[in-house]
């Protein structure tokens, strides 16, 4: 394969070809700036003969040309770059009959700097493949559709981007990242590639990418680390689906953990061991219990995340790690969410049955369908403290702190 660049001053391109990425299940992000995509223009088709292409100066831009182009005339960016596939040119229009082009016009290259990394709906799994990973009974919470501080990302292969960063915290950490079928998985390697012309065209923002090259280390999961931009992937998912959560069925829908929307069905937060082992726990739920007839458009979504502690109305700093599962299923008006919560009645009975073999010290439940006013609660925790030991410790520290509380007012001596 050979490689073509124009002599424009501005403007520098450059094509690899590289190995493809690692066998691994990728986020791969899903819009490109490539010159053949009909929606990255402003007529909706890619530009023709008789047509004059109009970048606008003061955008940044990379452009992947994948084939042959003739053109009547182009106005260039001051900063950019065209990757120019094999055979791919730019030719100038001679004036012969176009039959795909019967009228000219003034064609412009879309704005990609509103494609935000924290927008949900620029991201798909894909996987080892390359391939969609297809729809089935799991889903992610709205932060773990984002990539998480472990997962590898990739942009396709044979496809130019641009992605706005801009984040809450200094520091976005990934596994790796492939870029046109290299796999950058190692710091060294991706500082080389920040290094190059091309990042800084397709990166831009405050916040700054971190390729670590490891995995998560824990059985038990490890928490996704997007919490800071939470709201940040809100706004982004509400604006691309009419600025507002959809109305649940149910009155009073349940907010897990990480996610945008409240939602009607039955979620359940799990204490742990470090026994515990959250791939082989999914894989036995799914296998045991979701694949059962029954639970047909039941879709389940499990991973550890971390609670923020409270006493007495005041957040602590800390956060306690759980595992959460949080399960909704397709049923309408007053069903919504009934399927739901049959199997959160079924994975909490088992909890009971095999908790301690599975590294589960307890599980609490929470339940909101569409026959309920308000969520119901139950516990079944596997170690033998009794209710009312539980009660009685609570009764006491809420004593001692209310003691505490008026000894500071002055009322108490």
């Amino acid at each position: 394969a050979g490689s073509q660049c124009l002599p424009w001053t501005g403007l520098h391109c450059f094509f690899c070809s590289l190995p493809a990425a690692t066998a691994a299940v990728y986020k791969q992000w899903i819009p490109n700036t490539n010159f053949e995509t009909a929606s990255n223009w402003d007529k909706g088709r890619v530009p023709c003969a008789r047509d004059v292409v109009h970048f606008e100066k003061d955008k940044v831009v990379s452009v992947f040309v994948r084939s042959p182009h003739v053109l009547t005339d182009m106005y260039l960016p001051l900063n950019g770059e065209f990757v120019l596939a094999a055979g791919a040119a730019f030719t100038a229009f001679d004036g012969s009959w176009d039959p795909g082009c019967d009228s000219g016009g003034t064609v412009r290259f879309a704005d990609a700097e509103h494609r935000a990394w924290f927008d949900p709906t620029l991201w798909q799994e894909v996987l080892p493949s390359g391939e969609l990973k297809p729809s089935g009974p799991l889903f992610s919470v709205d932060q773990e559709r984002v990539p998480c501080r472990h997962d590898d990302v990739i942009f396709q292969p044979q496809s130019s981007f641009r992605v706005n960063t801009d984040s809450s915290q200094p520091v976005i950490p990934l596994r790796s990242i492939s870029v046109m079928g290299q796999e950058l998985n190692t710091p060294s390697s991706w500082a080389g590639y920040l290094g190059g012309p091309s990042a800084p065209l397709q990166f831009h923002g405050n916040g700054t990418l971190q390729v670590t090259g490891t995995g998560c280390p824990d059985k038990s999961g490890c928490a996704c680390g997007n919490t800071l931009d939470g709201p940040r992937i809100c706004a982004a998912l509400l604006r691309a689906s009419g600025r507002q959560c959809p109305e649940p069925a149910c009155q009073s829908p349940l907010q897990p953990l990480g996610h945008c929307c409240g939602v009607c069905g039955a979620t359940i937060n799990l204490d742990f061991t470090p026994d515990f082992d959250l791939q082989k726990y999914q894989d036995r739920l799914a296998q045991e219990l979701l694949s059962q007839p029954k639970y047909a458009g039941v879709q389940m979504a499990i991973s550890k995340v971390h609670k923020a502690q409270t006493f007495l109305g005041i957040t602590s700093r800390s956060a306690t790690p759980l595992i959460q599962i949080v399960l909704i299923d397709d049923r309408a008006g007053v069903q919504a969410g009934t399927a739901a919560e049959q199997l959160a009645a079924d994975i909490m009975e088992s909890i009971a049955q095999h908790g301690e073999a599975l590294g589960i010290s307890s599980g609490k439940m929470e339940v909101a369908t569409g026959s309920t006013v308000s969520g119901q609660v139950g516990s079944h925790p596997v170690s033998r403290i009794t209710a009312g030991t539980v009660m009685g410790l609570l009764f006491s520290l809420l004593l001692l702190g209310g003691i505490l509380f008026l000894y500071r007012r002055g009322k108490l001596r």
